[in-house]
């Protein structure tokens, strides 16, 4: 099976103009990993104009709509990491984790992200994060997880 992080899923030193391009890097970023098909980005868009992904501390956690799960090939994430930051609705995200999740998987992922985001240290680690090693790093105990 293929990892749900990915090396060339991570991209540290992105730029975007607004929410919406941010939104798109993550998910053409999921679509070049071959984890969904090209339609899986409206979804993450549409998401998004329902209910904000921002979760707090500079972070966004964009995915898709339940009926863009039928584009999803397999589980995957993408940290996308916006050294500039984005105005997210009004609040400055540095840091997307974009996120694949077939069936429910995605409550775990989420589950998962959230724990290493809690906890202060790891969180501005990853916000700060220049080199995927280090993403990696972080982010392995979700992957052992969803295993």
């Amino acid at each position: 099976m293929s990892e749900l992080l990915e090396r060339r899923a991570i991209r540290l030193a992105e730029k975007a103009a607004d929410r919406d391009e941010a939104i798109r890097r993550c998910g053409e970023t999921l679509v070049e990993v071959g984890a969904v098909e090209p339609g899986y980005v409206d979804t993450m868009l549409a998401r998004e104009r329902s209910i904000s992904t921002y979760v707090g501390e500079g972070v966004a956690i964009p995915h898709g709509t339940l009926g863009g799960k039928e584009l999803v090939k397999r589980d995957a994430l993408a940290v996308l990491r916006f050294p500039e930051g984005v105005d997210w609705g009004g609040e400055p995200v540095t840091l997307c984790v974009g996120i694949a999740a077939a069936g429910d998987g995605h409550v775990e992922l989420l589950a998962a992200l959230a724990e290493i985001l809690l906890d202060e240290d790891q969180a501005r680690e990853l916000r700060e994060a220049t080199d995927p090693g280090t993403v990696i790093r972080l982010l392995g105990k979700i992957q052992e997880d969803s295993e």
